[in-house]
């Protein structure tokens, strides 16, 4: 009987042997997210009201009277934090015309905390939008990834 021997793809970065992207352990957390989308609802209160509440425990960086920002409990990157409303909107296609500073709120905010949190090579900020956005809370929130070369195209 003869075996095969299977070796995951690799690649170099600044001479580290990094595993191919589909066979990380963030490929696996990924489709996680997207079961977790897929079952969601759009109905109730979500976990990001109760951090808003301080129902319960969040790691909080940034925080003013219209949003809060708190580094992801499950990272994808070595900087992952989210910045989010304090205000409920479901998701950015539900947002209304009274919501353009409170938007744009939200985006300078992720820039801020994207320079406070060192990322100064660069950054990239995500909304999920619905279940085919992969959006698996609907409370709108701004994804910011940084802290190593992201490979694209998402998704």
């Amino acid at each position: 009987m003869f075996f095969k021997l299977i070796k995951k793809p690799t690649f170099r970065i600044n001479n580290y042997l990094v595993l191919n992207r589909y066979f990380s352990s963030s490929s696996k957390k990924m489709s996680d997210e997207i079961k977790l989308a897929q079952t969601a609802t759009p109905e109730g209160d979500t976990i990001f009201g109760k951090i808003i509440r301080k129902e319960i425990p969040a790691d909080i960086i940034y925080e003013d009277d219209q949003c809060l920002a708190f580094n992801d409990v499950s990272p994808q990157a070595p900087k992952h934090f989210l910045v989010i409303p304090k205000k409920h909107i479901q998701q950015l296609s539900t947002a209304d015309d009274s919501d353009e500073q409170l938007l744009g709120h939200l985006i300078a905010t992720a820039r801020k905390c994207a320079a406070q949190q060192g990322l100064s090579n660069g950054y990239r900020l995500v909304i999920n939008d619905g279940k085919q956005g992969g959006q698996s809370v609907y409370h709108l929130h701004v994804h910011i990834l940084g802290g190593r070369q992201l490979g694209w195209p998402p998704g």
